[in-house]
């Protein structure tokens, strides 16, 4: 089962002319700059904006092609807003019980219950929406986009919003949904951070038209694609709690290409989470060092050296196939003699836990 999404908008001098396939489990990212089309793929996927020159199928359900629309209130999928849009007159329960009108008993996927705890807002039934905090207003909003047993949940930058603070309370929940749901996601974000931390896929929109489309840790660190670039560039691996070191209160955290050591992280052995490794903060050596500091030291291949300014190179590594992101000087590189091909060691100073 799939998702396949054609369509041709032309809004004055702005054209989306995308075709796509999307995968039909985890969550999809739309990622790009503002005005790259991503809000106007959602909501005609939703259904929210009808285009005469557009195609869509979720699944086994043709919701739009030539002559047939499929309404939304008719298409089987929630839609989280960059607003919460709560009636405020309702409390957060009524709220999610309006929801619920919409979808017959037999067609309950999700029940309410299990929707609650998931999100944490069991606290907040009694209130109205102008007493809750931003987090809580959307951590509301998107119980009630599931209440509705959706086939397709889509995720209108649902943090664009908010505070940093109400971001960082929210995460984890975001997070949650991905382990816990079986339904697709399709979350519009222009924040790399939001694209490490929940996306599986990626597909990357530029000017109207799909640049990239793959999965997540691939289209990170490609050195053809703007993501592999910047500040923020990242490579995103994911791994598995190996075993805790109680006297030095590490974490061994084992991924496919080695072994990384964190401070000691309360997750039961064998739990898998991810770590976004910035490439500023992998540096290159020829050799394993004895005296040094830092701990996170494992084989890779230099895979790609791509020349980023006048003074620096990233490289893109191999750790037994996982990529991995290095930003270090030219001048370095051309000392080491960096090739593709070359069998070095990474040095890791930091890494971002994510989930």
């Amino acid at each position: 089962m799939s998702i396949v999404a054609r369509f041709r908008v032309v809004r004055g001098d702005f054209v989306l002319d995308v075709d796509l396939s999307l995968p039909s489990q985890g969550i999809t990212a739309l990622f790009g700059p503002s005005g790259s089309g991503k809000t106007t793929l959602l909501r005609s996927i939703a259904g929210l904006d009808r285009h005469q020159d557009g195609y869509l199928k979720v699944g086994d359900n043709l919701w739009q092609e030539g002559e047939r629309f499929v309404p939304p209130h008719r298409r089987s999928l929630g839609y989280v807003f960059q607003e919460a849009s709560l009636f405020t007159h309702l409390t957060v329960r009524d709220n999610l019980e309006y929801g619920l009108k919409r979808v017959s008993h037999n067609e309950h996927k999700i029940s309410l219950d299990s929707t609650i705890e998931l999100l944490g807002i069991s606290p907040l039934l009694d209130r109205r929406p102008d007493t809750l905090s931003g987090g809580e207003r959307q951590r509301v909003a998107i119980a009630r986009a599931l209440a509705v047993s959706p086939g397709l949940l889509l995720m209108d930058e649902p943090l664009a919003a908010l505070d940093r603070a109400s971001k960082q309370e929210i995460l984890p929940y975001l997070e949650s949904l991905h382990d816990e749901l079986e339904i697709p996601v399709i979350y519009v974000t222009h924040i790399s951070e939001e694209v490490s931390r929940l996306a599986d896929h990626l597909i990357l929109l530029e000017a109207g038209r799909v640049v990239a489309t793959g999965a997540i840790s691939e289209m990170l660190t490609r050195l053809d694609l703007p993501l592999a670039h910047g500040n923020d560039a990242a490579a995103m691996i994911e791994v598995v709690v190996a075993s805790h070191d109680e006297v030095y209160q590490l974490t061994h955290l084992d991924f496919r290409g080695g072994r990384i050591n964190v401070a000691r992280i309360d997750q039961p052995v064998g739990h898998r989470l991810r770590l976004r490794i910035l490439a500023q903060d992998v540096s290159v050596i020829l050799e394993p060092q004895v005296s040094t500091s830092i701990l996170n030291v494992f084989p890779v291949t230099v895979d790609e050296v791509f020349p980023d300014g006048g003074a620096q190179v990233t490289l893109r590594l191999l750790a037994e196939g996982v990529p991995i992101l290095s930003r270090i000087t030219r001048k370095s590189a051309v000392e080491l003699d960096l090739k593709p091909g070359k069998s070095v060691y990474a040095q890791v100073k930091s890494v971002v836990l994510l989930t």
